[in-house]
């Protein structure tokens, strides 16, 4: 159907130190996700600040890392919950998307961190997975659990900057990444399960409908987190087959980045100084992968994400 992609070399832009490894330590998520493996990190949610450090999360362990701009990593926080995803808002707050706890809060100045929404109507989450911001401060998260095929109950959440929260969708087998288009009239929304990438249009009162798939996949474990530049771009890392793709904004594959260091490709975020690299998480080496592309790759609502 389509040429080939182009393929893009990446390199290890940073790595986890070998302090950081938990070994020998056992956790639920583990057992369940992971099948009870040794898992020393698992990392997701890259994220960068406004000073240009790229923060991201440890799912297992409650940690959160911080990653200068020179590579060098810090442990920033580490409490009692699971991390999945993480962006800062316009305030510079960090908002995360904790699997067990809901969506939490973090001062990134302080080390505060505390529940922002754990309960809609009194009744828990399935387990969020990741969110992002549109301009006006709404904020969109995934509730993912352990949908799939099996279970189609997989949620899309929107929570207004007023405080009012409306479930968009609620039948997406395993919604995970997510990302707004420049319009902020569509989501683009990873349903990992089936192997595909929805588009969800929003008609002017926020409503969805006409929702599709924009993008069929096959192998690995399916799309996971997202990234999209200021040309309708948009980055899908593949989870389980080790490669991040980029299709065009008409949905045409135009290049492949292979990992060098495994197949867990969770998620990715655009830095750097010209915002054309695309910083790529491999989650279980601990490893940030680093891509300089060929296409305008300034990462759209740079001011809070």
């Amino acid at each position: 159907m389509f040429n080939p992609p182009t393929p893009i070399e990446c390199r290890i832009f940073a790595r986890i130190p070998d302090e950081f490894r938990a070994e020998g330590r056992r956790s639920t998520w583990v057992d369940v996700q992971m099948h009870g493996a040794p898992t020393p990190f698992f990392l997701e949610g890259p994220s960068f600040d406004r000073d240009g450090n790229l923060w991201v999360v440890d799912i297992p362990w409650g940690r959160i890392f911080r990653i200068a701009p020179d590579g060098t990593v810090t442990l920033a926080v580490e409490y009692d919950g699971e991390p999945n995803g993480l962006k800062f808002h316009k305030d510079g707050r960090a908002f995360i998307a904790d699997h067990r706890n809901g969506i939490m809060v973090l001062d990134p100045a302080t080390g505060r961190i505390e529940p922002f929404l754990d309960r809609p109507l009194l009744e828990r989450f399935k387990g969020v997975n990741d969110l992002v911001f549109a301009s006006n401060g709404d904020m969109y998260f995934t509730d993912q659990g352990q949908t799939g095929w099996h279970d189609q109950t997989g949620r899309l959440y929107r929570l207004r900057a007023t405080g009012e929260l409306d479930c968009l969708l609620r039948n997406v087998p395993s919604p995970n990444g997510l990302v707004l288009n420049a319009d902020e009239n569509i989501v683009f929304l990873a349903a990992t399960r089936a192997n595909a990438v929805w588009r969800v249009p929003l008609t002017p009162t926020g409503v969805a409908t006409k929702v599709g798939t924009y993008i069929q996949m096959s192998g690995g474990g399916g799309p996971d987190g997202m990234a999209i530049d200021e040309a309708g771009n948009l980055a899908v890392c593949h989870v389980g087959f080790g490669a991040t793709w980029i299709f065009s904004a008409r949905g045409e594959p135009l290049y492949r980045i292979d990992s060098p260091v495994g197949p867990f490709t969770t998620n990715c975020a655009y830095g750097g100084p010209d915002r054309q690299t695309l910083f790529i998480v491999e989650s279980k080496s601990g490893c940030i992968l680093a891509a300089d592309l060929p296409v305008p790759g300034r990462l759209m609502y740079s001011h809070h994400d």
